[in-house]
């Protein structure tokens, strides 16, 4: 038997998302030799006498698939009005009602619903058939009885054991109880201090003079020799200070000054002593 590879693509897509993301109460396990061994696992609905069960379908794919459905059948004995005793299906989706658009999943789905509504009108397993219409208890009994010895496992099939998703991860984490811790104190490092630069000038320091304070007391007045050689000191007029104090702003300028009126003066003295020279003689 051959699929082909168009048909052994799309199976293998399907078994994947079945897996990743498998409807409600329904698992599929594959054999590694071979891709096509495919079984599904059904877990029997609550409210029903299937409850509890494990009930496992197993798949035979022919090359006429997808456009003829594949042959299912039970694989875990099951008292079902729809089941034979070999486990053939009795089910509209796997005879006229099928679509090629159908996979492993819907038939799944399919029969699960089968079994929490029966169809006692076309029956296999005519016993069933008849208990279901005439006793519903004891065709309950007699089927939670079968479910019991044949499909409930001592423990739950691993396929079943999926790890939690994490949305559920993330809801568990926000709704657990929330632990306070005491307070403990916070211990933060402390960079070493850098010596700062003073900016104020120090207290041993004198003050010094500026030389706008020499300048102020230098020109309010000047010196001026006079006849007799000896240097005067002449009183600067109120404009003259006004104009001093303005003009001469610097050290220099006030110096060159003092030194043209002594040089003025220089002559006159000179000739004074010509004078009194001629005098005597």
């Amino acid at each position: 038997m051959s699929l082909t590879p168009a048909t052994m693509r799309r199976l293998m897509r399907e078994l994947t998302e079945l897996r990743s993301s498998p409807p409600e109460g329904i698992r599929v396990v594959t054999n590694e030799d071979n891709m096509l061994d495919v079984t599904g696992i059904i877990e029997g609905p609550e409210g029903t006498p299937y409850a509890g069960g494990y009930f496992k379908v197993r798949f035979k794919f022919s090359e006429e698939f997808p456009a003829a459905p594949p042959k299912c059948w039970f694989a875990t004995k099951i008292f079902h009005p729809n089941v034979s005793n070999a486990g053939e299906i009795c089910v509209n989706t796997l005879k006229k009602d099928w679509k090629s658009t159908y996979g492993i999943g819907h038939i799944l789905v399919t029969v699960k619903c089968l079994l929490i509504y029966p169809n006692p009108e076309s029956a296999l397993d005519e016993e069933a058939g008849k208990l279901l219409l005439e006793d519903y208890d004891s065709y309950c009994s007699r089927a939670k009885l079968i479910t019991s010895v044949h499909a409930t496992p001592r423990t739950r099939p691993p396929e079943f054991e999926a790890p939690a998703s994490p949305e559920a991860s993330t809801s568990s984490i926000a709704d657990a109880p929330a632990i306070s811790l005491p307070p403990q104190p916070i211990t933060l490092p402390v960079p070493p201090s850098s010596p700062r630069k003073s900016t104020s000038p120090s207290p041993s320091q004198p003050l010094q003079e500026s030389t706008s304070n020499t300048l102020t007391t230098s020109l309010s007045s000047s010196s001026v020799s006079g006849k007799d050689g000896k240097d005067r000191v002449t009183p600067l007029g109120t404009a003259d200070s006004n104009v001093s104090s303005t003009a001469n702003t610097s050290t220099a300028a006030v110096t060159a000054a003092t030194k043209a009126v002594k040089r003025s003066a220089a002559p006159g003295t000179g000739l004074e002593k010509r004078k009194k020279a001629l005098k005597r003689l």
